[in-house]
């Protein structure tokens, strides 16, 4: 394990006088190109095609099959993408993944069949999977060092923009101008940006460098702020998937706005997090964000409540940000670049595993506890992962220095 990565301290400050480097250079302009553009196709279908499934006769359970047979293959991708990129480098990879995610897209309006359309879901979420972890570690790769958590949140807008925007977008052009141009569009949202792949470095380090995912998650360093983060990703699925019933009947109109201030917060304290981490430290803020996420959750007791509801989702996507940045920023600052797409491959697989899980799960609590209880115990989860995670740390043999 000692050959195939280095163990780094996480979380020291950038000693003091550091010269400050350029964060975004044209190259990782480029790459933000690319994750702009794959983002954007990803968000503006996520809704559409489910409501596309149901539409043509499959009901409720097509639709659910659709978002869930996109999430399945984006999941089990995410696991095998490093080996790719190790074998065809990040330029062939990333190209690769952008045809996959957009192409699919246009084979939609003549997919009246469910069998079609699941096909297309899974195709799609393969592209995904590619994409997201290649921009992830490319974004690492690019931006200085010193200044890592700071460009780390710069790439989180790039994303969570779209994802504000594109996701009701798309529901909401669907009604106005039909299914098919909004599928165009979503295919060509991923294919334009091709254009922009030829700016990616085209190889990783050196194979003897690399770290694969196995290791990565055999890896204490690497595993814990995974599960803590996939603990406040599950908190985001419940979040996602059952606010919009729960509120519904507290006023018109409150789920778009609690939902939209929940992304907007996330996204700008996803920022301010690797901004402050880069001069204070990342790994001091991983704790505080879990109190405050889990605090989020805690105020959605008062479901009925619009305020509380709007308040609670303010809360929680601070801590939820926060927590995106810290644990990613971490995770890069304890591998070497030959193991910065294992580390992007994982800390999506913990966002995507953990959002599944807390759908699910609180599915079920549903029915005997109702939903401010429910929400309660998710916020309880949240406290007992961090308890959990920082005892095993204080039991866990000291990590290696940076060599």
């Amino acid at each position: 394990m000692g050959a195939e990565m280095r163990i780094k301290r996480a979380g020291a400050a950038p000693a003091e006088g550091a010269r400050r480097q350029r964060l975004v250079s044209a190259r990782l302009a480029l790459v933000f190109v690319c994750t702009f553009g794959a983002s954007s196709s990803f968000y503006l279908l996520l809704s559409v095609v489910p409501l596309y499934a149901a539409s043509v006769g499959a009901g409720g359970l097509g639709a659910g099959l659709a978002t869930g047979a996109l999430m399945l293959s984006t999941v089990a991708t995410e696991l095998v993408t490093p080996r790719l990129v190790a074998r065809f480098g990040y330029r062939l990879v990333l190209a690769a993944g952008l045809v996959l995610l957009g192409a699919p897209a246009l084979a939609l309006p003549r997919s009246t069949g469910m069998a079609a359309i699941l096909l297309v879901c899974v195709v799609r979420g393969i592209g995904f999977a590619i994409a997201v972890v290649v921009v992830g570690a490319l974004a690492a790769s690019l931006v200085p060092p010193e200044r890592r958590g700071e460009g780390l949140g710069v790439a989180g807008i790039v994303v969570g923009v779209p994802g504000m925007v594109a996701l009701p977008l798309g529901v909401w052009l669907v009604g106005w101008v039909g299914y098919p141009p909004v599928f165009l569009t979503g295919a060509l949202a991923a294919l334009v940006v091709l254009l922009a792949v030829r700016g990616a470095p085209g190889r990783q380090p050196a194979p003897e460098e690399s770290l694969g995912v196995l290791a990565g998650l055999r890896t204490p360093a690497l595993l814990r702020p995974a599960v803590l983060f996939s603990t406040t990703a599950m908190a985001a699925g419940v979040v996602v998937t059952f606010l919009p019933i729960a509120a519904s009947s507290a006023s018109k109109g409150l789920v778009p706005v609690a939902l939209l201030v929940q992304t907007a917060a996330s996204t700008l304290t996803r920022w301010w997090a690797g901004r402050h981490g880069d001069r204070h430290g990342a790994a001091r803020l991983l704790a505080p964000a879990m109190v405050v996420a889990a605090a989020g959750m805690l105020v959605l007791v008062l479901v009925a409540n619009p305020v509380a509801v709007v308040l609670g989702m303010v809360v929680f996507g601070t801590g939820f940000g926060v927590a995106q940045n810290v644990t990613l920023t971490m995770m890069f600052g304890r591998v070497g670049p030959g193991g910065y797409g294992t580390v992007s491959a994982l800390w999506n697989l913990a966002f995507d595993a953990g959002v599944g899980a807390g759908a699910v799960g609180f599915g079920l609590l549903i029915a005997p506890l109702g939903y401010p209880a429910s929400f309660a115990l998710t916020a309880g989860v949240l406290l007992v992962a961090l308890a959990l995670g920082r005892r095993a740390r204080g039991g866990a043999a000291p990590e290696a220095p940076a060599r």
